[in-house]
């Protein structure tokens, strides 16, 4: 898969992705949002109904102890206490029969000391104290009905009383009743679907066996803080729920009890996490789905793409007749017509140019030509001329003459031979046939070929220098061209030098390729020469064609290679010539 196909298709993969999370993260949390709402006016409901419940018990209680205290026993048990020595032990089961009467669960008889006279949940408690009733400072009108707690035989229990005070004459009788706040007291609130409330009381030093109970803390932390409090409550085993704790407190505002209500979140912990299943196998749904689409869109675009980039290579490798097809009219078909029209383009100019350059080509070989013809045409024709005026001299002098004249004849017609066979060779260069070719014994049998002219006493003295990284060192090539090409540039490198010098041959191995270089110590090149040095025709010498320099770089491009030179004025050149190793596939000939 292509990098842009791979991008793309993260690409649509993140952005679906990341779509299908946000989706769903925001639907969670606005449901999970609505159903806080939800359950908050619920909750708040349950609170309103049960404090409206609390103030109708409450004022059914603050009645039925009204309804008691005008009682005739209690009138009675009154007036006896306005005489001196009252037996009040003939009351002591009074309480039980008014409590019967009026469905109250408590009710005390309580004297103007503050001694219980009677009592109906606890008879035991005859003659007990409970001073808190007796207070003539409390006006329990005004007070109405109050939480208290209450001791019973076997446990403590939580309720809502009311106290009455009864004018005796020699003081207060008091009556302190009330019914219990208990399971059948929350019995009676309708709770809507979900919802539980549990009342809890006698909080400090309250001991559980095993686990504590849902929502003792939060009951806890109410009791401490004296107000409504609430917590989202999620066990590790059971449903997640919602509590909502309300302090019951008595007529010291202390807290002796807590309803707490709770609310089942279940239904929303179900719902929320279907919703982020359902996100989450939309994302991956959706990274499949952008996967199929982004393979389909980007091999629409990389197909069109990856054909330019084929016919562009195609172009770069020569192919000027590459084309590719057009099926699409948008950006991409518009740049295949933009490319096939500058191919055709090409093709045109390559053409023209091609016209142009043999034109040209002819020219400056038919210059060249005369040029070089002319040099030995002259004294072809002043020889001639001589012969004819020594005719008319004695058969002595004019066997002289001949003798001289057909030497210089002999001579000009050997250089015009070698004129002509050098455009010859030139134009004629055969293709190259491949062989294994040792350099470690090709350049050695060069240098002992040319060591004889360079040490020899009438010529300026010339030292070698032979570097092979390795005398097996081999390429394939032609042994022939490659042989005159490096002997050219050998020649090339002993006219650079007319006073003599040094000339280094070396051969070493690169990645896939051989390097060959001749290196002499001679006059060097300026920059512009070098860059027109391969030119046909062209020299920096006062003699020669051009043509040795042109015919090494045909050689070496006919083998798939390249040559340069590197040179600076007064530092000597270096040409540097670099062929495959391996016979260069679809090598070619034709030099154009």
């Amino acid at each position: 898969m292509s990098p842009f196909r791979t991008r793309l298709l993260l690409l649509f993969a993140i952005a679906i992705a990341v779509t299908s999370i946000l989706i769903s993260y925001s639907i969670s949390v606005m449901t999970e949002r609505a159903f806080e709402r939800i359950d908050e006016q619920r909750t708040r409901a349950l609170v309103s109904q049960f404090q409206h419940e609390l103030q109708l018990r409450s004022r059914e209680v603050v009645r039925r102890v009204e309804s008691i205290a005008g009682s005739e026993p209690v009138k009675r048990i009154a007036s006896d206490l306005a005489q001196a020595g009252p037996d009040l032990s003939l009351y002591q089961d009074q309480a039980q029969t008014l409590a019967r009467e009026q469905a109250l669960d408590f009710l005390e008889i309580v004297g103007p000391d503050g001694a219980i006279v009677s009592s109906a949940h606890y008879p035991a408690r005859f003659g007990y104290k409970k001073a808190w009733v007796a207070d003539e400072k409390v006006d329990w009108k005004k007070i109405g009905a109050f939480v208290e707690v209450e001791e019973l035989p076997e446990e403590t229990a939580i309720g809502l009383f009311a106290v009455q005070a009864v004018p005796t004459g020699s003081g207060t009788l008091y009556l302190a009743g009330g019914q219990r706040v208990d399971k059948g007291f929350l019995d009676t609130l309708t709770l809507p679907a979900g919802m539980r409330a549990t009342l809890y009381r006698d909080l400090p030093g309250s001991s559980y066996r095993g686990a504590r109970p849902d929502g003792v803390d939060l009951a806890e932390e109410v009791r401490r803080a004296g107000r409504e409090l609430s917590r989202t409550v999620k066990p590790l085993i059971g449903e997640p729920s919602l509590l909502h704790g309300i302090p019951l407190n008595g007529r010291g505002k202390e807290v002796l009890g807590v309803l707490l209500v709770s609310s089942s979140r279940q239904e929303l912990y179900s719902l929320t996490w279907f919703i982020r299943t359902v996100g989450v196998a939309g994302a991956l749904a959706g990274i499949a789905l952008g996967a199929v689409i982004a393979w389909w869109a980007s091999a629409r675009v990389t197909k069109p793409v990856r054909e330019l980039a084929a016919g562009a290579r195609e172009v770069a490798h020569g192919n000027l007749n590459t084309r590719v097809e057009v099926d699409s009219q948008d950006e991409i078909g518009e740049l295949a017509q933009a490319f096939n029209q500058m191919t055709s383009q090409l093709v045109e100019q390559r053409d023209r140019l091609i016209q142009v350059e043999r034109v040209a080509a002819w020219r400056e070989l038919a210059r060249r030509l005369a040029h070089e013809m002319k040099n030995p045409l002259f004294p072809l024709q002043i020889t001639v001329e001589n012969l004819q005026r020594a005719r008319q001299l004695g058969p002595a002098q004019f066997e002289e003459v001949f003798q001289e004249s057909t030497s210089t004849l002999l001579a000009e017609l050997s250089q015009l031979k070698s004129i002509i066979n050098r455009f010859s060779d030139f134009a004629k260069m055969p293709a190259p046939r491949f062989e294994p070719v040792n350099l470690g014994e090709l350049l050695p049998a060069l240098v002992k070929l040319f060591e004889p002219q360079w040490q020899a006493p009438d010529r300026p003295r010339i030292t070698s220098t032979l570097n092979l990284e390795d005398k097996s060192l081999t390429v394939e090539a032609d042994p022939d061209q490659l042989n005159r090409a490096l002997r050219n540039l050998v020649l090339n490198a002993m006219d650079a030098m007319p006073k003599g010098g040094s000339i280094t041959l070396a051969a070493r191995r690169a990645p896939g390729a051989i390097i060959i270089e001749v290196a002499d110590t001679g006059a060097g090149l300026t920059r512009e020469e070098c860059e027109r040095l391969f030119t046909p025709y062209y020299t920096t010498k006062t003699h020669g064609t051009g043509l040795g320099l042109a015919i090494v770089q045909s050689v070496v491009s006919d083998h798939g290679g390249k040559i340069g030179v590197e040179s600076e004025p007064g530092q000597g050149s270096t040409f540097r010539i670099e062929l495959p190793e391996r016979r260069p596939n679809g090598a070619s000939a034709d030099r154009g």
